[in-house]
């Protein structure tokens, strides 16, 4: 057991994710209750910065490791309660020193505390996103050269990875490429910061789909009613065509699309103004080709299929049974 008579040393870890001074009621507490608090890496640290605001002393320690370890102990010997503030590279060298001390016998006759002042929240991450793709470019040659345009290729190679990802099922190689991909708009959105005329960054990215996704979801965030998928979707499209003013059903459709998810595109549209029927097939065979490529997407959408995964699936398939083949020769 601690001696009574001998001080104690807490070690406060915080998030560097969440706000400076944004702590728990209990690290206040024993902040305020501390004898010292101390620190390194200078007093402009914003949490230091925070606990000095709130009106508490601060002491900068200077050194390593070993320096930090030895103001500690040496202030708990004589019978002071000590705060440690640790900096937003979680110090691992002093927690090393710190788990070493308390699993040394005799233990020592003071006591140690590891306080989580703050945690994380969901999404916490991404900040981490935009601080690494900022120092990247401002610090790589090679980022540095990158604009949306050559970009623009890695965003498709990207999407197409990440469909085949979806393909074959491999949880762990989705998740590497969705991070890929998030990339790409990490990236794209740090570029467009630096456009003096019409500047934009990933918060108004972030900001813009919220919205977005606030509005055309009444019947979660308002007060609409909708019991089933079809009200939803009937929603969002009203919501939809009262925010876009479009003259055509076909406006917004990316022609650049593969010719499969296109025509699912195209036919979705078209079931709004036209009959259900297709045009008759041409008389050559690229027009009856088409036109039974045509009648293959539609029956892909009565049935719930998207036609591109589907051709996909089949071709994985076949690729199976290609590599089959070729190790039976």
């Amino acid at each position: 057991m601690p001696d009574e008579s001998a001080g104690g040393i807490k070690v406060v870890l915080t998030s560097p994710r969440v706000a400076p001074g944004l702590l728990t009621r209990a690290t206040w507490q024993a902040l305020e209750s501390a004898d010292q608090i101390g620190a390194a890496g200078g007093p402009d640290r914003p949490d230091v910065q925070a606990v000095i605001g709130s009106g508490l002393a601060v002491t900068h320690v200077e050194g390593g490791v070993g320096e930090h370890w030895t103001w500690l102990s040496s202030a708990a010997e004589a019978g002071r309660d000590v705060a440690w503030l640790v900096g937003d590279d979680g110090e691992p060298g002093l927690l090393r020193v710190v788990a070493e001390q308390v699993a040394r016998d005799p233990r020592p006759a003071y006591g140690v505390e590891i306080q989580h002042g703050s945690y994380d929240v969901p999404g916490a991450r991404l900040i981490d996103l935009v601080r690494v793709m900022d120092r990247i470019r401002r610090d790589c040659p090679w980022t540095q050269q990158e604009t949306h345009e050559s970009l623009a290729k890695y965003l498709l190679e990207e999407t197409y990875e990440t469909l085949e990802a979806l393909d074959t099922g491999d949880r762990g190689h989705l998740r590497e490429e969705l991070g890929d991909l998030l990339l790409q708009v990490a990236l794209n959105s740090r570029i467009a910061e630096e456009d003096p005329d019409d500047g934009f960054t990933i918060d108004d990215v972030a900001g813009g789909i919220v919205e977005k996704l606030i509005r055309r979801h009444p019947h979660v965030f308002g007060t609409v009613d909708a019991t089933d998928v079809a009200a939803v979707e009937a929603n969002w499209e009203a919501i939809k065509a009262t925010e876009k003013q479009r003259s055509s059903v076909l406006e917004g459709i990316p022609l650049a699309l593969p010719a499969l998810a296109l025509a699912d595109k195209v036919l979705a549209r078209a079931a709004k103004v036209l009959p259900p029927d297709l045009p008759p097939a041409g008389r050559t065979d690229l027009d009856r080709i088409g036109h039974q490529l045509l009648t293959l997407a539609r029956e892909s959408r009565t049935l719930g299929i998207d036609p591109e995964q589907a051709l996909r699936l089949a071709i994985h398939q076949l690729t199976g049974e290609i590599r089959a083949a070729e190790k039976n020769t």
